[in-house]
């Protein structure tokens, strides 16, 4: 009965993703989230569109004016939090993250018409800000985490991979929230036009 028991465990550590490779998947969904907002910032978009891009953001800026920092953060993370654990869905995760991702492209996109500057600068622009990178490390644990699941319930080790997901889950709540709230000082500190 021992043998057996022992036999289990090695073939199921055997497809248990080693921390390299989460870490490596972490990496490459990163990238490919960097990616696939770049496209939706360089995708051409009328004036017209723009405009109406702009406005959508202007109203959630103005409503976020008359917040104090923790309100702000609290909305912040709310909004991420829950665009974040909808990419932890397996299979569906890549596709919404996707969608998500591209759409904010597209914002980043219409907000660069307005100032006259190239999509991708802006873009690149973002990163400056800690709160960017911690967004899209985020986003990239959910949709890594999405993809071992599905791995590892089709190899009926599902059960282990499912406490692992909840522990990304954890980890993606405390990174967003510190994200919300660098972000709501950045807001609270700089002057309302």
């Amino acid at each position: 009965m021992k043998l057996e028991e022992s036999k289990v465990l090695s073939d199921s550590s055997k497809d248990s993703p080693t921390r390299s490779k989460r870490i490596l998947a972490i990496i490459a969904f990163f990238l490919i989230s960097v990616l696939i907002t770049a496209a939706g910032a360089l995708t051409p978009l009328s004036l017209e569109d723009a405009e109406a891009r702009s406005k959508e953001l202007d109203q959630i800026q103005a409503e976020i004016r008359n917040m104090n920092i923790l309100q702000i953060t609290v909305f912040i993370f709310a909004n991420n939090f829950r665009i974040c654990l909808l990419m932890f869905i397996p299979a569906a995760g890549p596709f919404i993250g996707s969608y998500v991702l591209y759409n904010t492209g597209l914002v980043i996109g219409a907000e660069s018409r307005i100032m006259d500057m190239p999509g991708i600068v802006v873009l690149a622009t973002l990163f400056i800000f800690p709160h960017t990178g911690l967004e899209f490390t985020a986003y990239s644990i959910a949709l890594a985490s999405g993809s071992w699941l599905i791995w590892r319930l089709i190899k009926s080790h599902g059960k282990k991979e499912i406490i692992q997901t909840c522990k990304y889950i954890a980890i993606c709540a405390l990174i967003l929230f510190a994200a919300g709230f660098i972000e709501a000082c950045l807001i609270v500190s700089l002057p309302s036009a």
